[in-house]
């Protein structure tokens, strides 16, 4: 027994939707809305942590520089003494304390002009082959059986040398600690100007969530 099949024909406005046609998915507004208001949340908590951390740090490296600093007692010579030796670009700091990270950078200029003058313009380092040599020599003098004033004429420029190294050691020491407190000072600095950006981005942020959550409480349960 046979079967037989009758098609009817589709209504004239019905809508034939291909089989490989995409599926689209809807998305609500409000949904839409819901996310960006969570993701402002989390970045003004995260912004207002770093404005905090940053902060913290600047305050830590301010006070760090300050105590060492003012611990050790360094002063600049009076405006006469600085315009005698010809540093007019310090007079401005005259009879002040090292404390800060700006004092202390001009204080290292202060002793870099100082070390200068110990050894023609040399360093501790490079008179470390010099000062090999003449103690060398002051062997070699007394293995040759030199006369004694020979002998005190070479001893005395070994000494001399070896003063020289002493000092600049002592003056580059000196110097690169005021340097590293004086790149303290700096992080610091840049570390409050962050924490400034920071409060700020959370401060858009939090008026951004504000705004977004009267905007989703406005919209339509069905939009």
């Amino acid at each position: 027994m046979s079967t037989t099949t009758i098609e009817r024909p589709a209504p004239a406005d019905a809508v034939v939707v291909p089989a490989s046609a995409p599926q689209v998915v809807a998305v609500k507004r409000r949904t839409i809305d819901a996310v960006l208001i969570g993701f402002g949340v989390v970045a003004t908590v995260a912004f207002a942590i770093a404005g905090a951390l940053l902060t913290w740090g600047h305050n830590f490296a301010n006070d760090y520089v300050t105590r060492e600093l003012s611990s050790q007692h360094v002063a600049f010579p009076a405006a006469a003494a600085l315009t005698e030796e010809g540093r007019t670009d310090l007079v401005k700091w005259a009879d002040h304390k090292v404390d800060t990270g700006r004092e202390a950078e001009a204080y290292a200029s202060f002793i870099n002009g100082h070390l200068a003058k110990v050894a023609d313009g040399a360093t501790y380092a490079d008179l470390g082959a010099t000062e090999s040599a003449a103690k060398a020599d002051v062997k070699a003098a007394v293995d040759a059986g030199k006369p004694q004033a020979t002998i005190d004429q070479l001893q005395a420029k070994a000494d001399g040398i070896t003063a020289q190294r002493n000092t600049l050691f002592k003056g580059e020491t000196l110097r690169g600690l005021l340097l590293s407190a004086y790149a303290w000072s700096t992080v610091g600095m840049i570390a409050g100007l962050a924490a400034i950006g920071a409060f700020l981005a959370a401060a858009v942020m939090a008026v951004l969530v504000v705004l977004g959550m009267i905007h989703h409480h406005r919209m339509p349960k069905t939009a």
